[in-house]
């Protein structure tokens, strides 16, 4: 049998039909019935016959260990890893990640202390998002070689990225750091990664410590300046983070979380025309990042008010139907929630059918893409609420709430929607609903205490709490102020100056809002 055309073996993902790359004068019979798969293309015949080879190796594996049978069994395994090498390379170009780590565990069965096919399952978990067996097979490979630190780290990575567990992650990084100058390029990353955790668990003093620590070691790391800066931000110190932002983004010019960063700064500082600018080079870059659009959407409001803003966040809906409308039927009428208010009632209702059409009886893909929309439903009706237009914003809670109705957000923004008609009684209940779901959200213990008690009766125990929940809130600490002033406590000047210090440092969104991971 005759190689395959070169041309096919340097090519990627979506393969050529088998005609195509091996011509036959006779056109090849097609069979069509219940349960039979008829390979498409030569990758997909490819995996096949592999998925069968599999089948057949795996079968016949020697998984006997006795010495007797050590030669047989030895070349047993190195022709099943051979067929799961290239099962791995047909597989990762379909992405069908799931798929191959279903076989690589079967291979489990005579792969005892076999690192190579390990590793390969470790990742192939990795990749399929099963972030508990991928630490788990992650660990066992680092058991079987100690002196490799890639190992633990990518547990970490998965610690952090996937499960959240930063104990752990902290614990597997720690045992990077433990081997000193023997990891090599990993102990700056090591470093980072302890800092990483520390951040998140909100331990202001390691975290800051071990990044200075994995900057020191590492100065030319784009990533580690980034999150020394960010760290460093949010502890409000803003002109010390500019400094490390600079050498991140003197290695990495293009990079997202580095510009975005830069503009929160520059929001903080109060430079509120430079921060856009910044913003739009971002977005040249990464024009359909929800995240930066969100952000403009902010930017725009402080700079030109919520009209110009709503137009934004028109343009975030379309992106998003363009992006993630799986069904491509029906398409969101958004020019309907975003006209003016003379608009017919009538618009109002279409519209909200047919989203409701696409983000409830046809929702499929990952968890992501919902939140993302429910963020711009979010944001478009609060741009409402600031232009007073309540049957507007009425209209994107509710497609919010389609989404996720019990989302401590949608029930905020509910809340304040009541607040705004009038109807205290039920703004008080969404909020104690939000504030059972999100016990330390700040925001909802400031709006619920001012729906509970008014300005003249700021209640101490609520506005205590909130300022733990935030500490760089300075609505809470001003509110405090209030508080304490209407007390004739001496301690009401100084809450009053740390809200001063804290909103002149405030910026447009919050620091926590880029991403801290590996």
């Amino acid at each position: 049998m005759s190689l395959p055309p070169s041309a096919w073996l340097q090519r990627e993902g979506n393969a050529g039909t088998k005609e195509a790359v091996y011509p036959s004068s006779k056109p090849p019979q097609r069979y069509s019935t219940d349960s039979v798969f008829c390979p498409q293309d030569v990758v997909e015949e490819a995996v096949l016959l592999l998925l069968i080879t599999e089948s057949m190796a795996s079968g016949d594996a020697v998984i006997s260990r006795v010495p007797d049978h050590k030669e047989a069994q030895e070349t047993s395994l190195q022709d099943t890893t051979s067929v799961y090498d290239l099962l791995s390379i047909g597989m990762a170009r379909r992405g069908q990640y799931a798929m191959l780590s279903e076989c690589l565990e079967r291979a489990m069965k005579f792969s005892f202390n076999e690192f190579h096919l390990w590793h390969q399952l470790g990742l192939s978990l990795m990749a399929c998002g099963k972030g508990v067996g991928a630490v788990s097979v992650l660990k066992e490979c680092a058991r079987m070689r100690p002196e490799d630190p890639s190992l633990p780290m990518l547990a970490a990575k998965v610690c952090i990225g996937q499960l959240h567990w930063l104990e752990e992650a902290e614990a597997l990084s720690q045992s990077v750091v433990s081997m000193g100058e023997e990891a090599a390029e990993f102990l700056p990353r090591a470093y980072l990664t302890v800092g990483l955790c520390c951040s998140l668990q909100a331990s202001d003093g390691k975290r800051h410590r071990y990044e200075l620590l994995a900057y020191a070691l590492d100065p030319n790391d784009a990533k580690i300046a980034l999150y020394l800066s960010l760290q460093l931000a949010l502890v409000r110190q803003v002109a010390a983070a500019m400094d490390p932002l600079r050498v991140a983004l003197s290695l990495r010019r293009d990079d997202l979380h580095s510009l975005h960063l830069l503009t929160l700064l520059l929001s903080a500082q109060k430079h509120h025309q430079h921060a856009l600018e910044t913003l739009t080079l971002a977005l040249s870059q990464h024009p359909e990042n929800f995240n930066l659009l969100i952000t403009k959407v902010k930017l725009e409001e402080a700079l030109y008010g919520p009209g110009i803003a709503l137009q934004t966040c028109q343009d975030m809906l379309q992106l998003w139907q363009r992006r993630y409308d799986f069904t491509r039927t029906r398409y969101v009428n958004v020019s309907a929630a975003f006209s003016g208010p003379s608009l017919a009632a009538s618009r109002l209702e279409q519209a909200t059918s047919e989203v409701s059409a696409i983000s409830s009886a046809h929702r499929q893909g990952p968890a992501y893409i919902w939140t993302t929309l429910e963020h711009i439903w979010l944001q478009a009706g609060e741009l409402f609420m600031a232009e007073g237009r309540a049957k507007e914003a009425q209209f994107c809670v509710q497609e919010a709430a389609v989404l996720f109705p019990n989302s401590h957000s949608v029930l905020l923004l509910r809340a304040r929607l009541a607040e705004l008609k009038g109807n205290q009684d039920e703004a008080k209940s969404f909020y104690d609903e939000a504030l059972a779901i999100h016990p330390n959200g700040h925001r909802i213990l400031l709006h619920l205490l001012l729906v509970r008690c008014g300005r003249l009766g700021l209640g101490e125990k609520v506005l205590r709490d909130a300022v733990q929940a935030q500490s760089t809130s300075h609505e809470a600490w001003s509110g405090l102020g209030e508080a304490l002033q209407s007390q004739g406590s001496s301690q009401a000047p100084d809450c009053f100056l740390t809200a001063l210090e804290l909103e002149a440092s405030c910026p447009i969104r919050p620091f926590t809002i880029i991403p801290r991971e590996l």
